[in-house]
């Protein structure tokens, strides 16, 4: 019966300057940071997921319509695949227990698409542990964010959301992310980061 903290796609690609940039991703990536840092955090486990693109398919597309396709990010052996720098004192530190990478020939928008280094689901890895709470964090609210915690609510876990570390594309799709997400019964703690249109 322990807690775990999931950290969701805090990477160069989906920060400013990355080539799928969510405004304010730096600044919620040094939030996390010190969220781990803090002993009083209450986890159990840490764990984080990673965009991991090797052949994605129709995922990618010059002329994207960001809903299905999108342009080239978070490609395996690129800079933006790493995690963004002001998250990588975390990763030193020792601090994450497993990396879960996800969407290496397909779309992946969830963490519990993905499988750590010994090929481990997130849901297995987490049962593994009796993890049986979880808290998602990451980027961006309204895409890798939502699609993480509607799955955690679906493999029964209780699972909250602490939008204060999130970063959203868009008001209104971060809007709608946190309806679906309220319906599930995921339990929202408080404003999200939304500098986008």
């Amino acid at each position: 019966m322990h807690r775990a903290l999931i950290v969701v796609d805090v990477q160069n690609d989906f920060c400013e300057g990355g080539s799928l940039a969510v405004a304010g991703g730096a600044d919620v990536a040094a939030a996390i940071t010190d969220l781990i840092g803090q002993t009083t955090a209450g986890y159990r486990h840490v764990v984080a997921t990673r965009d991991h693109h090797v052949d994605p398919g129709g995922h990618f597309s010059a002329a994207p319509d960001f809903e299905h396709s999108w342009p080239a990010h978070c490609v395996a052996g690129t800079e933006g695949v790493g995690f963004h720098p002001n998250f990588a004192p975390a990763v030193a530190s020792g601090s994450i227990d497993a990396v879960f990478d996800k969407g290496a020939y397909a779309a992946a928008y969830s963490g519990f698409e993905g499988a750590d280094e010994n090929g481990v689901p997130l849901a297995e890895w987490l049962r593994s542990r009796e993890v049986t709470e979880v808290d998602v964090v990451g980027i961006a609210t309204d895409h890798c964010v939502r699609a993480t915690a509607l799955d955690a609510a679906r493999e029964g876990f209780r699972t909250r959301v602490l939008l204060g570390l999130t970063a959203g594309v868009a008001a209104g799709s971060t809007g709608r992310a946190l309806e679906e997400l309220r319906a599930a019964e995921v339990e929202l703690t408080g404003e999200p980061v939304v500098r986008g249109a």
